[in-house]
């Protein structure tokens, strides 16, 4: 029997193709603009989604036979192996929210303590966020954030952008929050969390976090014994190019910078440097060689005066800016 979720069949349909689309480790600022836009466009869009996130979130955590059941029970028998996987994938996550609450808790999988909630923030807007048990967290611009609340757990999921977490502490309730590779488990924390595809920023400007390895780490990250301890004052960098952990001293005013407009990087791939810089923009730049994205940067980049940045990089890259109406191209100097 089928359970009712409340929302229309077009938005569940919608909420599953944004959701198949942004599995991708790093989506384009286009489409973050346009799933950004569609989220704004009415609350319930933003609940449906939530609604896909959560299902895909319990089939990975689920066990082969459990996915199996799922997919045996309510893959749609009407969509043909010939038809593109992302609409197939699109109907089948549809079908699965519908029947998900009864299924699931059925098994057991799903601890009845209460719904996840979905939280997003619109391009060049940053968002704050109270949870039920007092934990405030500043959402970045163009971030999307997950929480499920169980009896004896609190999780967070990072989906994309930057949070600033002040936690309420319960040594028996853990709150972890997962951004890509990456647990970071609260010991008593304020602390700032900045995912940009597979790379994660993890500071800490009060108590302490644990960091241990998620799905996706590579097996080769320092973290060792498997887990690692930042306190006050300590930042971490996750690089997916190496699966290396680096940690470094930092100032606590410079923790959460961007919360002041202002964007700290040190020693970033230029690529990871603009799809940040790009969260704060509706005119997105774009890079015509991706060897440019390899560039490394040291700096800050004010979110109010962007456009001057951009335009003062020529005396710091071999790159010329080409400005259009609705958009910024990065080239390498010299070109036609």
């Amino acid at each position: 029997m089928a359970i009712n979720t409340g929302f229309e069949e077009e938005t569940m349909r919608m909420a599953a193709i944004w959701w198949t689309q942004l599995r991708d480790p790093e989506p384009s600022v286009d489409l973050l603009e346009r799933w950004s836009a569609w989220i704004a466009a009415d609350p319930s869009n933003a609940q449906a989604f939530a609604q896909l996130n959560a299902l895909g979130d319990m089939a990975a955590n689920a066990s082969t036979n459990q996915r199996q059941q799922l997919i045996d029970e309510f893959a749609p028998r009407r969509v043909s192996r010939q038809r593109r996987p992302l609409l197939a994938a699109a109907a089948a996550a549809v079908i699965g929210v519908a029947l998900l609450g009864g299924w699931w808790t059925l098994r057991g999988g799903l601890d009845p303590a209460g719904p996840p909630q979905q939280y997003a923030s619109a391009v060049a807007e940053n968002r704050d966020i109270e949870l039920p048990d007092g934990t405030a967290i500043q959402l970045g611009a163009a971030s999307t954030l997950t929480t499920r609340y169980a009896r004896d757990r609190r999780d967070i999921d990072l989906g994309t952008g930057e949070a600033f977490f002040t936690v309420t502490h319960d040594n028996s309730r853990p709150f972890v929050v997962t951004a890509g590779p990456l647990h970071i488990e609260d010991l008593g924390t304020a602390f700032n969390v900045r995912r940009t595809g597979q790379r994660v920023s993890v500071t800490v400007t009060e108590g302490r976090v644990r960091l241990s390895p998620a799905d996706g780490a590579s097996p080769g990250a320092n973290l060792t014994p498997g887990r690692l301890d930042l306190v006050a004052g300590q930042r971490a960098e996750y690089d997916p190019a190496t699966g290396a952990v680096s940690v470094s001293e930092v100032s606590i005013e410079h923790a959460a910078a961007w919360r002041h407009h202002r964007l700290e990087f040190v020693n970033e791939p230029l690529s990871a440097v603009l799809a940040n810089v790009n969260r704060y923009s509706h005119q997105p730049v774009q890079l015509a060689d991706p060897r440019l994205g390899e560039l490394m940067f040291t700096g800050t980049v004010n979110t109010t005066t962007i456009d001057s940045w951009v335009g003062a990089l020529p005396h710091v890259f071999p790159v010329q800016v080409s400005t259009f109406a609705d958009h910024v191209v990065l080239s390498s100097a010299g070109q036609p």
